[in-house]
């Protein structure tokens, strides 16, 4: 494929940054990354250790405060893609100050997307989407099934791939729309239950499991999201769904299990039992059969694999990582 722009908005993002860093790496496309905090280091960010970033520029811009800039930015480059990862993203505090969920995915979003719906140089909008909007996944869940959300955050992701899909409708907007399940991988955020799990037990600290860790969820490694999400952009229906996620869940207990025993640790001595969160749903296992059908993607990188990266990872950063807030701060 010839060379194009992409802007990657929420480009600071764990999975923003990965999909940066594979398009890089197997395209020739020119990518504009945007995210509204100064750019990050390669603890964080995988294509910062590239040795030639000449193809990419960073610009930090808030959706929020400078949507104008941005707007002005792309008119001025005209790509021809666009991947918006950015989103407030986490589900329990989206319980206390619900309005920040909805200004970034919902108004911002609304602002962005009819701005571009009338511009002629996008081919392709690709958004990324959370199966939260469907609730508790319980039997099969694919990209037909209704949502069903029960948080904020998933309210207001449900929200935007309402408007999205009432603009693909009514202006043939050129939107695909991306839902994957638990991503993780080396350089999540440090708060998430993998690389915490790790984090924790080299500091000797006992890890919280909500519930006791029994909700089932689909953990999938951030590459093979990445790897799909280039698919859909690339070759996705406009106007589809696209979910991506391994063929079975797991338990959050048995991970905490999988790293533990990686580590050498006993599971029982470093686990408490803490109340479980308002609106936890119980599974979280979506069908991802018609992009495997569609365009043969499959995940590629294994759960004991992939564990072994974000220990290693975390080895390798241990100086940095200590430096580092272990628990989500907010930031509008």
């Amino acid at each position: 494929m010839s060379s194009k722009k992409i802007f990657v908005l929420g480009a600071n993002s764990f999975s923003g940054q990965d999909f940066i860093d594979l398009v890089l790496d197997v395209t020739d496309h020119q990518i504009f990354g945007i995210s509204r905090s100064p750019e990050r280091t390669d603890l964080f960010l995988s294509y910062k250790l590239r040795k030639n970033l000449s193809r990419y520029r960073y610009f930090a811009l808030d959706m929020n405060k400078d949507m104008q800039k941005i707007l002005e930015l792309m008119d001025s480059e005209e790509p021809e893609y666009v991947v918006n990862f950015a989103a407030q993203s986490e589900v329990a505090p989206s319980w206390e100050t619900p309005e920040d969920w909805f200004m970034t995915n919902n108004v911002a979003l609304a602002k962005l997307v009819n701005h571009l719906r009338k511009r002629v140089y996008l081919k392709k909008y690709l958004h990324i989407s959370s199966p939260e909007a469907y609730g508790n996944c319980v039997g099969v869940i694919d990209e037909k099934s209704f949502d069903n959300p029960s948080t904020p955050y998933s309210v207001s992701k449900a929200a935007a791939d309402m408007l999205l899909r009432v603009y693909h409708k009514q202006y043939n907007f050129p939107v695909s729309i991306i839902r994957a399940t638990n991503v993780y991988g080396a350089r999540q955020q440090l708060f998430k239950i993998i690389p915490k799990t790790a984090i924790y037990l080299n500091l000797g600290k006992s890890i919280g499991l909500h519930g006791g860790g029994t909700a089932v969820k689909s953990y999938i490694h951030v590459r093979d999201v990445s790897r799909g999400e280039l698919m859909v952009l690339e070759s996705g229906n406009l106007g589809d769904m696209y979910h991506l996620s391994p063929e079975k869940g797991i338990s959050v207990r048995s991970v905490v299990e999988l790293i533990c025993q990686h580590m050498g640790r006993d599971v029982d001595e470093n686990i408490t039992i803490e109340k479980e969160r308002p609106g936890q749903d119980e599974a979280y296992v979506i069908d991802s059969s018609k992009i495997r059908d569609e365009m043969d993607w499959q995940p590629l990188i294994n759960m004991e694999d992939g564990i072994t990266e974000v220990i290693n990872w975390i080895s390798e950063y241990w100086s940095e990582i200590q430096r580092e807030p272990l628990e989500y701060v907010h930031k509008i």
